[in-house]
């Protein structure tokens, strides 16, 4: 059972570098950020497959625009360094968000396998 780790952009590249990372890509003044954040720390703790990190946008600008994130929320699945999904959108609920990661966490595990 995980924690939610604090990414910057000092530590992004050393947090996503190996295994599965869920990164939530988050603005304080970001609404639905805030609303979803309790449902980012029940996934961290929910799954051992699976390292979360929350990436403060306005702190880390220069690994957002690496990245390409243009809006919030924004949540990439990376891959030992690699993107291989993302959901962005102004109006994710808890359920969309879980069902996304599920999904896409499929479909990454059988292009590994």
């Amino acid at each position: 059972m995980g924690a939610v780790s604090e990414a910057t952009r000092e530590n992004f590249d050393a947090l996503v570098e190996s295994g599965t990372t869920l990164v939530d890509v988050w603005g304080p003044d970001c609404r639905p950020c805030l609303a979803l954040k309790p449902h980012v720390e029940k996934i961290a703790e929910a799954r051992d497959d699976l390292t979360v990190v929350m990436l403060e946008a306005p702190k880390a600008r220069r690994v957002c625009i690496r990245l390409g994130v243009h809006a919030l929320p924004t949540f990439l699945l990376m891959h030992d360094g690699d993107e291989v999904a993302r959901l962005s959108a102004s109006t994710i609920s808890p359920p969309e968000l879980k069902d996304w990661l599920d999904k896409s966490l499929g479909e990454m595990r059988e292009e590994v396998s």
